[in-house]
């Protein structure tokens, strides 16, 4: 194997590794969004249940004003009922508290309904209230384990791009531009032939070029895909 083949070698196993630490920085900002994401949902749900909760006292409270006029107002027809002397009056006073007694009998069940309502709206406040608690420690310990893997992935590829520069010092510049172009546009550069194949492609390339590789004098390309090939077998 030439000794410029062996160094690009060495070039395009180090190039793998940066990356493979380059998606790795792409991905944690993106983990870092669904985790901000499912704590927001979290507390969203929280902050729906709360607000019911209040709709529903509002709508208690309501109730109770209203149901506390209407024995303000059958007090007022009591003392009236008394006052009168005219029969009719006196029945239509009547009639008035008798209606004003059963929309209170009605106002009640609905606070009885809305006490039960509420009772359940605590509970699922309380549930929710914990689900946010639960998601927050959870979101908080995953955010510090992207960011200590952040931390290391970025020293990590630091320490491999200062180790490229100096193995790619000696490499012949059209060779190490032939070797980059190929890497970025097919993802790997230098492949090997094995059984008179490329592994890059998975043709059987020609009999010429069987024998250029094993003169190995020259860099040799893949007649059909362009990488550059080493021989596995002899």
């Amino acid at each position: 194997m030439l000794p410029e083949i062996e160094r690009l070698l060495v070039v395009q196993d180090r190039d793998r590794k940066i990356r493979a630490f380059k998606q790795e920085l792409k991905l944690a900002p993106l983990e870092t969004k669904d985790w901000d994401a499912k704590l927001v949902a979290a507390n969203t749900r929280l902050d729906a249940a709360k607000l019911k909760g209040k709709e529903i006292e509002v709508e208690r409270k309501k109730l109770e004003d209203e149901a506390t006029k209407k024995r303000e107002q059958i007090a007022k027809y009591q003392v009236q009922k008394f006052q009168t002397r005219k029969n009719e009056e006196f029945q239509a006073l009547t009639n008035e508290i008798t209606r004003y007694e059963g929309e209170i009998t009605q106002i009640e069940d609905r606070e009885l309904d809305l006490m039960e309502s509420a009772e359940k709206m605590k509970a699922a406040i309380a549930e929710a209230n914990k689900n946010a608690q639960d998601v927050k420690a959870q979101v908080e310990r995953n955010l510090a384990e992207i960011a200590t893997k952040t931390a290391a992935v970025e020293q990590h590829l630091a320490e491999l791009e200062a180790e490229r520069v100096k193995l790619t010092a000696e490499i012949d510049e059209d060779l190490l531009d032939t070797y980059e172009r190929l890497f970025t546009n097919k993802h790997e550069a230098i492949v090997g032939l094995e059984h008179e194949v490329c592994m890059g492609c998975h043709t059987k390339v020609t009999a010429q070029t069987r024998v250029n590789l094993k003169a190995n004098k020259t860099v040799v390309h893949c007649e059909n895909c362009g990488r550059i090939l080493y021989a596995v077998d002899s």
